[in-house]
C-alpha cells in the first residue's frame, strides 16, 4: 500500500482493477527447460554449455574430415588450378616441414565447421529461443533451415567462383614471375574463401532479425540504399582474400541482390 501510495503522490496514474478481475500480466522471463526462471549465472551456464557441445561437434567432424576427406578434398582444390603447360594437373609446394600437416589440419577444420553447421546452428537457436516469446519463437523457427541454406550457398558460390579467381591472378605471370604456387598461401586463400562466403551469406538472416526487433525497418533500409551499396562494395573487396576482381564481384553482387530480396521481403510482411 505504501507503494502505491508513493505512485499515486508522484502523480503516476493507478491501473483500475475491478473486484474479482486479474491485473495485467508482467513479461515473462527467460526460463529454463524445465521451467525454472533463469539467473544470470544460468545464462552463463548455459552459455557455457551450448559453446562446449559446439566445439565438440566441430571437434568430431574435423576429426572424421582429417582422417577420410581431407586428402580428396585438397586434391580436389589443387585440380581447380590451371593445367601445366604439358597438359599435367596442378601442384602446389610446401616450403616448411609442417605446411603439409598444418594444410591437411585447417581443410579438416574448415569441412568441421561446414559439416557440423546444423549442429552449431540449432545450439544457437536452443540459446536464444528461452528468452522469446512464444510468437517470436515461431517467426523465428522457419529461418534456421533457411540460415544452413544460405550459407550452403555460399560455400557453392565461393567454389564456382574459384577458379575464375585463380586464373584471373595467375594471368599476371609470364617468362620473368615464373608461377609456382605455394601450398600455403594458397589453401588460406581457399578456405578463407570459402569460409567468408558462407559467413557473409547469413546476413539477410540478421536483417530479418533486426525488422523483426524494430531497429531495422523497409524505409530505414530503402532511404540507405545508397551507403549501403557503398558500404557493400568495401567489405567485399576486404572480405575477399587474393586481391582478385572476380571474387569481390561476385560476393558484392549477391550481398547487393540478397539486400534488396530482404528489403522486399521486410516491406511486404509490414515494417
Amino acid at each position: 500500500m505504501a507503494d502505491a501510495d508513493a505512485l499515486r503522490d508522484a502523480g503516476v496514474p493507478a491501473i483500475p482493477v475491478t473486484p474479482g478481475s486479474t491485473p495485467p500480466p508482467e513479461a515473462a522471463p527467460p526460463t529454463a527447460p524445465d521451467g525454472s526462471v533463469m539467473t544470470l549465472i544460468d545464462h552463463l551456464g548455459e552459455l557455457r554449455t551450448r559453446l562446449f557441445r559446439s566445439i565438440f561437434a566441430v571437434a568430431i567432424t574435423s576429426t572424421i574430415g582429417f582422417l577420410f576427406v581431407a586428402t580428396p578434398i585438397r586434391n580436389t582444390l589443387i585440380n581447380l588450378l590451371p593445367l601445366k603447360p604439358n597438359g599435367e594437373h596442378a601442384t602446389v609446394q610446401t616450403l616448411g616441414l609442417g605446411d603439409a600437416f598444418v594444410i591437411q589440419l585447417k581443410i579438416s577444420i574448415v569441412f568441421g565447421i561446414i559439416v557440423a553447421m546444423p549442429i552449431l546452428l540449432y545450439q544457437l537457436w536452443a540459446f536464444i529461443a528461452p528468452g522469446l516469446t512464444p510468437s517470436e519463437k515461431k517467426t523465428a523457427r522457419p529461418w534456421i533451415p533457411l540460415a544452413l541454406l544460405f550459407f550452403a550457398i555460399g560455400v557453392a558460390i565461393a567454389y564456382v567462383v574459384l577458379p575464375y579467381a585463380t586464373n584471373f591472378l595467375l594471368a599476371f605471370n609470364d617468362e620473368y614471375l615464373v608461377e609456382g604456387v605455394a601450398a600455403g598461401p594458397f589453401f588460406e586463400f581457399v578456405t578463407t574463401m570459402f569460409l567468408a562466403f558462407g559467413l557473409i551469406m547469413e546476413f539477410p538472416i540478421v536483417m530479418v532479425g533486426l525488422s523483426r526487433v524494430g531497429i531495422l525497418t523497409s524505409e530505414r533500409l530503402s532511404s540507405s540504399r545508397r551507403m549501403i551499396i557503398l558500404g557493400i562494395a568495401i567489405f567485399a573487396a576486404v572480405a575477399t582474400p587474393g586481391g582478385d576482381l572476380i571474387s569481390p564481384i561476385v560476393l558484392g553482387g549477391t550481398m547487393y541482390i540478397l539486400f534488396e530480396l530482404t528489403t522486399f521481403f521486410i516491406k511486404r510482411s509490414g515494417r
